[in-house]
C-alpha cells in the first residue's frame, strides 16, 4: 500500500548540532559547497545535523551521536559512532520507522522487520514472504541467528520498547536510536524522515517529501486559525466556539487520558478543536472513570483510536463500558473513530500529519475541506 507519491516540492539548509534542542535549527554558515543536500532541522526536537569538510554529525537524544562518512578512512571526533553512507541494509523495528522508508520509496534497504501482524503494506507484505525481508522476532526475543542473516549496516531501535538489544550489540551491528516517537509536535514526528534520508543517501527526496507535507499542514492550519480568530458581529472574539474533545477509553478499569502537551493536544488545537485536559503533561495519566466524566461529561467530540475485531458501534461502545452513554459526545452520536484493524494508521500517520489534520478540521469545520472529503484515517463513527 504505497501512498509515497504525493509528498514532493523544496530542498532546505543545514543545521548545528546540539544535542537535539533549538540549536538544531540554526543555519551552519560554514557550510562546504561541495557537502551533500542540506539538511534543516526545523520542528524535530530529538535529533540535530552539523556538518564539516569531511563528516556529516548527528546527534540524537543528546547522548548518542553518529560521524557519517562516505569513506572509512575519515577521521571522527572522539564520541562519534563512524558510520559509512549511504547504508544499504538496515533493520526496522517499528511501524514508524518503516513509515519514513515507505515515504522515501526505500523498501529495498530494509532486510529485516519485528514482523507483519497487523502489516498492511503489500510490498513488505510480499518481501517478507519471498524472503527479502527476514521477520526478526518482537522485543526481547530477537532472532539473533535471523539478525546477522539480514547482513544490516545499522539497525534502527525504539528505545521505548521492551529492548532485549543487549544479543544484538554483541554482533557489534551499530544501533540507532529514532526517537520519532518523542516528538510532541506533528511535524516533528514527521521530519524524522530527513534522518532516515541521512543514512541512506537520500537527503535531498526527504527535504522534498517533507516540505511538501509542511506546506499542506500549515496552510491548513493557518485557514484554522483564521476561522478560529475571527470576529463575531458584536466584534468579540469567537475563540470561545472551539468545539471540546477527549480521547481514548476505559481498559482495566482505567482511562489513559494523555497531558495537555501531547502530540494528541498538539494537532486537535492546530484542527481548531480545545482538548479538555489543559495541563503541562506529555505523557498524560491513568484516570478512574468518575475523574474522565468530570472532564468531558460535556465535550463535543470523543476521538477513539482501537483494534476492535468488527465493525464498530456505538452499541459496541456501550457494552464495552455502560457508563459511555452518559457522554454528551456519546448521546449526540460525535464520536470519531479509526480503526486499526481496518486502516494502516501507524504505517502511514506518522509521516502523514497533513491528513491527519485534515481528517479533524473536516470534522471540527466541515466548510474548511472539500464537500465531497473522503477521510484517509478518521471519520464520524455512525454505526449505531
Amino acid at each position: 500500500m504505497k501512498k509515497t507519491c504525493f509528498y514532493l516540492v523544496l530542498a532546505a539548509m543545514l543545521c548545528a548540532c546540539s544535542g537535539g534542542n533549538s540549536a538544531s535549527r540554526e543555519t551552519k554558515d560554514d557550510t562546504p559547497e561541495d557537502s551533500s543536500t542540506m539538511v534543516s532541522i526545523h520542528y524535530a526536537t530529538e535529533f540535530s545535523v552539523r556538518d564539516s569538510a569531511d563528516v556529516r554529525l548527528v546527534c540524537i537524544g543528546g547522548n548518542d551521536r553518529f560521524a557519517l562518512v562516505k569513506s572509512k578512512d575519515v577521521q571522527v571526533p572522539d564520541a562519534y559512532t563512524k558510520v559509512k553512507v549511504p547504508i544499504a541494509r538496515t533493520i526496522c523495528m517499528t511501524a514508524l520507522q518503516l513509515s519514513n522508508f515507505t515515504a522515501l520509496d526505500a523498501h529495498d534497504i530494509v532486510k529485516g522487520i519485528t514482523g507483519t501482524k497487523n502489516l498492511f503494506n503489500k510490498d513488505i507484505n510480499q518481501r517478507a514472504k519471498d524472503g527479502r525481508i527476514v521477520k526478526i522476532g518482537m522485543e526481547g526475543e530477537f532472532d539473533t541467528e535471523l539478525i546477522l542473516a539480514a547482513n544490516p549496516d545499522v539497525i534502527f531501535i525504539s528505545p521505548s520498547k521492551r529492548g532485549g538489544y543487549d544479543a544484538i550489540q554483541e554482533t557489534g551491528i551499530t544501533l540507532v536510536p529514532h526517537l520519532g516517537y518523542k516528538e510532541l509536535d506533528p511535524l516533528g514526528q514527521a521530519e524524522w524522515l530527513k534522518l532516515v534520508g541521512l543514512f541512506i543517501g537520500k537527503e535531498q527526496e526527504a527535504n522534498d517529501v517533507f516540505a511538501g507535507i509542511e506546506r499542506r499542514y500549515n496552510n491548513l492550519k493557518a485557514k484554522v486559525n483564521a476561522l478560529c480568530h475571527a470576529q463575531n458581529a458584536d466584534g468579540t472574539s469567537s475563540d470561545d466556539q472551539r468545539p471540546t474533545v477527549f480521547s481514548g477509553e476505559m481498559h482495566y478499569g482505567t482511562w489513559h487520558a494523555v497531558g495537555g502537551k501531547n502530540y494528541l493536544a498538539q494537532i486537535f488545537n492546530d484542527a481548531g478543536a480545545r482538548y479538555v485536559i489543559d495541563d503541562e503533561e506529555t505523557s498524560g495519566e491513568n484516570l478512574e472513570f468518575e475523574k474522565m466524566y468530570e472532564l468531558a461529561a460535556n465535550a463535543d467530540y470523543w476521538r477513539i483510536l482501537n483494534s476492535f475485531p468488527g465493525e464498530f458501534s456505538y452499541d459496541a461502545l456501550r457494552v464495552s463500558e455502560p457508563r459511555n452513554t452518559l457522554f454528551k459526545a456519546f448521546k449526540d452520536r460525535k464520536v470519531i473513530y479509526c480503526n486499526m484493524k481496518q486502516t494502516p494508521y501507524y504505517e502511514l500517520s506518522p509521516v502523514m500529519p497533513d491528513m491527519l489534520l485534515k481528517d479533524l478540521v473536516a470534522v471540527f469545520h466541515p466548510e474548511l475541506v472539500e464537500s465531497n472529503y473522503v477521510p484517509t484515517f478518521y471519520k464520524l463513527l455512525t454505526t449505531p
